[in-house]
């Protein structure tokens, strides 16, 4: 290895001070990371058909499909949420961490920590701007999804009205059909 690559290896140490703080950091980046998408979710100022609580969080589903602004919106406002939560949790005087400052040290670890929390939203961009759906079709594609994730899907009363008058159906039966 070269004598460089020993350098910096050995340099890039992160030692846990306060576990407590670490947690709620973690806590805090995940909260703060899904209230963005929550935001920006509002700022369409569109009906929710239905929400679902799953293990991989909250989800809502609309029947519209989003404008290409909204649907990169909702990738890059959570995206840039969750970096900066990660720079000021571990590069800040108050961090539960001791990193090095060393700036190719700070860019890796925002960059991975922003690539684990957003490269689905990232994916879900790309599909929705190359494949749109919107209407019927879209909301059982969510259905479908919600459904494959083990996630408990409830519907609001626009929604029940919705699946009645575009499904001929109620939603409990809609959900058995999946």
């Amino acid at each position: 290895m070269p004598a460089i690559a020993m350098m910096f290896a050995s340099s890039l140490q992160l030692h846990v001070v306060n576990p407590l703080g670490a947690f709620l950091l973690f806590v805090l980046w995940i909260v703060l990371f899904r209230c963005s998408h929550l935001l920006v979710m509002l700022m369409r100022r569109e009906p929710i058909i239905g929400w679902a609580i799953g293990p991989l969080g909250i989800s809502f589903m609309m029947s519209h499909e989003p404008s290409v602004l909204f649907t990169w919106l909702n990738a890059i406002v959570p995206a840039i949420v969750s970096g900066g939560i990660l720079y000021v949790g571990f590069f800040s005087p108050l961090s539960p961490f001791i990193v090095p400052h060393h700036p190719l040290f700070q860019v890796l670890a925002v960059v991975c920590g922003i690539l684990v929390s957003s490269t689905g939203d990232l994916v879900t961009a790309l599909r929705d701007s190359v494949y749109p759906l919107w209407g019927e079709a879209r909301i059982l594609r969510n259905i479908q999804v919600l459904r494959a994730t083990w996630a408990r899907i409830h519907f609001t009363p626009y929604g029940n009205s919705y699946v009645n008058d575009h499904f001929d159906s109620t939603p409990s039966d809609l959900l058995k059909a999946f």
